[in-house]
């Protein structure tokens, strides 16, 4: 018989939402394991377990939003720095892009733990997901996430064959190597990099080791959800018909 696992941490590696998320579930009383409510927080179970959430909590589910916005350079993607505000002040009704058709209305209370869901550099633009759903935060920056993200980067330096290899696969940051990456010419002075891992300053660092220097870094896609027209600084709601 398998070893028992805590429930709030089953709960997560289900991706039925984070591990902060089931504690307050279980702790509410809206966790059900084979047909039983469970209440009591660090509660041990059989990995093989059904587990049910109660409608009062699939209902908070749904009502958590996910957020695209195009990103400009200038604003910081997470915790403030002095100078400069976060891109989270930008998630307002004014800024609300017109193209966007999901029904959903704006409220205050969607500001309220919204949090980005990965990093984009204060010089760098493009496309930025916040979300309340603690989910998708697991799915986009968990350890063990495999979702890529697609980056167009404008340079300036000489990269021969060799260069262009190691950029695909053998740097190494921080005393750790780097997982393969597919980087390609996307025109003379352009570079597209599909990546999936997020290192502090990943790019940047990557093209300095083989004698680049970044003048522009845009990301363009994150999974199988893209910029797309998206007006810089505006933002738009996921649709219901979008997933990572």
């Amino acid at each position: 018989m398998a070893e028992p696992v805590r429930l709030s941490k089953l709960m997560s590696e289900r991706g039925l939402c984070s591990r902060r998320e089931a504690d307050a579930c279980i702790e509410k009383g809206l966790v059900f394991v084979d047909g039983r409510r469970v209440t009591a927080l660090g509660t041990k179970v059989d990995p093989e377990c059904a587990i049910r959430l109660d409608t009062q909590a699939r209902a908070q589910q749904a009502e958590r939003v996910t957020i695209l916005l195009h990103k400009p350079v200038g604003f910081v993607s997470g915790q403030p720095e002095p100078g400069y505000q976060p891109a989270a002040t930008l998630i307002q009704p004014a800024t609300r892009w017109r193209e966007d058709r999901t029904p959903r209305r704006f409220a205050r209370e969607q500001l309220k733990g919204l949090a980005p869901a990965g990093r984009l550099d204060i010089d760098s633009t493009g496309l930025l997901v916040l979300t309340q759903d603690g989910r998708i935060a697991k799915q986009l920056i968990g350890d063990d996430s495999q979702i890529d993200k697609e980056y167009l980067v404008r340079v300036e330096g000489r990269l021969d064959a060799q260069g262009l290899a190691l950029l695909n696969h053998g740097l190494s940051l921080d005393g750790r190597r780097l997982r393969p990456a597919k980087v390609a010419w996307q025109n003379a002075d352009q570079l597209r990099f599909v990546l999936n891992e997020g290192r502090k300053r990943q790019i940047r660092r990557m093209c300095e080791l083989v004698g680049l220097r970044v003048l522009g870094l845009k990301r363009v896609r994150i999974g199988r959800v893209r910029l797309g027209e998206l007006p810089l600084g505006q933002w738009r709601y996921l649709r219901a018909d979008e997933a990572f």
